[in-house]
């Protein structure tokens, strides 16, 4: 259903490359998997990533060694921005003592990580929405280098990338030969090039709108940095504009919240209304682990939504998320869901992006209760 997994599918049989994939995306089911099929390379979306890295801090955090494992996420994630620096000539790299402290943690952490993606991947690539800088660069610094990149099914999979010995996290790349980037005056990026579509079949008045003269606007906001490296900062359908008249993009927000372990997902609402609300759905794998970390018993979803220690752990994620905004674009309160937004439900795509109109119709009322 998604033109990256089509693209993988194409290349790897054009390039006689054994094939794996796994649909199901939970911890339990996509783990076990890629330890019996030895991945030398990965293709995916943030989402497994993230999960793979959770599940590692989970596993130290229950062997009493979270302090360690910290430490290594924050001595890769310098050594590999220390080797980031030094590719794009603004820096001489690792230190001498970092070299030595990575060198200590390959053995007991780095090491590990990888065997829980099958022991062989050294390169992966990730697509279908933003990944956190930090992350790409703790993977990097842990032996195995993400190559982000970015594009629609409109412009046949990726139109930009991030290429090998100078990649730079938290970007999606630069244009793939062939492709041209233009920001518009509006921040909307605009691509340019052969592999652009030519228009949706039987509807001419949705291809006027997004094609002109051979320029696909994508309906993504970014920008271009000096080296023409690509950052995707929202959608333009996206923009909440409260009623006080602030606008506000919630992708930011939203990755910011999604940052602590034991949230899923995130999504901000606010259109029309005083302020910016957010509803939250919790890792389940996550918050079991974390209630038998503190000596809790087990609780049932609607128990959960109302556990003070629970919220109290949210809340840091939110305040967290505040910091990178005004006052005026903050969240001022949020809501814990039950259950977690689902593709079979029809609140997410099969990327796993959220449907943003779907979710807020069937949370209305949760919705509303935020503002009362």
């Amino acid at each position: 259903a998604h033109v990256f997994g089509r693209m993988v599918e194409v290349a790897a049989v054009r390039g006689r490359v054994k094939l794996g994939h796994q649909p199901v995306l939970q911890a339990s089911a996509l783990l076990p998997d890629l330890a019996a099929f030895r991945p030398t390379f990965i293709l995916a979306v943030p989402y497994i990533f993230e999960k793979v890295f959770n599940a590692a801090r989970r596993r130290a955090e229950a062997e009493g060694k979270s302090g360690p494992f910290d430490k290594a996420v924050d001595v890769a994630v310098r050594y590999a921005e220390a080797t980031e620096h030094r590719a794009f000539g603004l820096g001489p790299g690792p230190s001498a003592g970092l070299r030595m402290q990575h060198q200590f943690f390959e053995k007991v952490v780095y090491g590990k990580v990888r065997d829980a993606m099958g022991g062989r991947v050294r390169h992966a690539m990730s697509g279908g929405s933003g990944m956190d800088r930090r992350l790409g660069l703790f993977f990097e610094g842990a032996g195995v280098t993400v190559f982000e990149g970015y594009g629609l099914t409109e412009s046949t999979a990726a139109a930009t990338a991030n290429p090998p010995e100078r990649t730079r996290y938290g970007t999606v790349g630069q244009p793939i030969p062939g492709t041209t980037v233009h920001i518009a005056e509006d921040g909307e990026v605009w691509l340019h090039g052969a592999h652009i579509f030519g228009g949706y079949l039987g509807d001419p008045k949705s291809t006027d709108a997004v094609l002109h003269d051979g320029w696909l606007a994508t309906g993504d906001l970014g920008a271009l940095d000096e080296d023409g490296y690509l950052t995707i900062t929202g959608r333009k359908k996206e923009i909440l504009v409260t009623s006080g008249g602030k606008s506000v993009s919630p992708v930011g927000l939203e990755e910011r919240v999604r940052n602590h372990p034991l949230v899923a997902q995130c999504i901000v609402v606010g259109n029309d209304r005083p302020y910016i609300a957010a509803l939250v759905t919790v890792d389940q794998e996550a918050v079991d682990h974390w209630l038998a970390m503190q000596n809790k018993a087990p609780l049932e979803p609607a128990e959960l939504v109302r556990d003070p220690d629970l919220e109290m752990e949210i809340r840091r994620a939110v305040v967290a998320a505040n910091t990178l905004v005004s006052k005026a674009e903050s969240i001022r309160t949020f809501r814990i869901l039950a259950h977690p937004f689902s593709e079979e439900h029809g609140l997410l795509t099969p990327s796993l992006k959220l449907k943003r109109k779907a979710i807020e119709a069937a949370y209305s009322v949760e919705v509303d209760a935020l503002y009362h």
